[in-house]
């Protein structure tokens, strides 16, 4: 792969890169919440059920919320240090 194709240019001083743009990238909080219960709950409803194929829990939705919840509280926490 050349340099051209990677996305960095030398010599060239057009405008920001993208590290300028993440950087002062305020974004949108809510989008990250969202994000994150999604993910929490994807992620507690695949190990619930792994749990469950072994026979180590049941898969009910209530071990489901309960694992999300954790899962969305410990990287809440995790993100906001």
């Amino acid at each position: 792969m050349s340099a051209e194709g990677s996305g960095e240019e030398s010599g060239e001083g057009d405008g920001p890169g993208v590290r300028e743009g993440v950087e002062r990238s305020s974004g949108d909080p809510k989008v990250l919440l969202a994000m994150n219960a999604v993910l929490s709950t994807w992620f507690a409803w695949m190990v619930v059920w792994g749990l469950d194929f072994l026979g180590a829990a049941s898969l009910t939705a209530v071990n489901v919320a309960t694992l999300a919840i954790i899962l969305f509280g410990v990287t809440y926490v995790v993100a906001l240090r």
